[in-house]
């Protein structure tokens, strides 16, 4: 039987907003299933306006501006509780967080992170490239084994509490690059940044890439979206 997880999109919003709304949805399912009822299961897709986001055990030598130029260029800055290191979000890139509940898919982590790697390579599939996995590296990249050519193109982070996740994954689509410029992006040295748009030499339907997300999604894990 299909596990029912509701969709919602809720657009561009500035990135604290999101993850306030993230924690009282972990709150409320923590509580829910302390009490002995199964918790409903979301995933939630955005964009973010300029903002860097350093994950609870990142380094912010990986910061490589300071706060007045921070300012200057209007991007916010977030020391977060989610899993990684340095990354950037911004407009044009697809932010998908799944709240759910993995007593009700499957309790290992690593399955977990390596189902949405799954969901983010079946989605480029559709483009006509190759999305790979780096040993040892959470997230998706194009010739992840070819020293110099290195370009990674989603990036993942992410928290569990009882078993229920959030925070998640960012697929570069057609975002400004430049913005990783200043920081070491998941504190990964001498490996570049790309998108579907640099990939394909063209701006990409945003609403295209979500459909087939959401596909992909109820594909690898199980699910129905409602």
């Amino acid at each position: 039987m299909l596990k029912q997880v509701q969709f919602q999109d809720i657009g561009l919003r500035p990135y604290k907003e999101v993850w306030d709304f993230q924690e009282n949805l972990l709150a409320q399912n923590i509580s829910a299933k302390q009490s002995g009822t199964p918790p409903p299961n979301y995933l939630l897709f955005t964009e973010h306006y300029p903002v860097y986001t350093l994950g609870k055990n990142g380094n912010e030598a990986n910061i490589l501006i300071n706060e007045a130029e921070r300012v200057e260029k209007a991007v916010e800055y977030y020391h977060i509780n989610r899993g990684g290191d340095i990354t950037y979000h911004g407009p044009g890139q697809i932010v998908g967080y799944p709240v759910i509940d993995l007593d009700q898919f499957k309790t290992d982590l690593g399955w977990y992170l390596r189902s949405l790697e799954e969901v983010i390579i079946l989605t480029m599939n559709y483009y006509g490239l190759h999305g790979e996995r780096s040993k040892g590296e959470t997230g998706v990249w194009l010739n992840a084994s070819v020293k110099g050519s290195e370009r990674k193109i989603c990036a993942m982070g992410i928290r569990c509490s009882r078993w229920i996740t959030m925070h998640g994954f960012a697929l570069n689509v057609n975002n400004d690059l430049s913005f990783f410029n200043n920081i070491i992006p998941c504190g990964i040295q001498d490996k570049k940044v790309t998108s579907l748009a640099q990939e394909l030499g063209r701006n990409i339907d945003m609403n295209e890439v979500k459909q087939l997300l959401k596909e992909n999604f109820e594909k690898v894990f199980g699910a129905q979206l409602i």
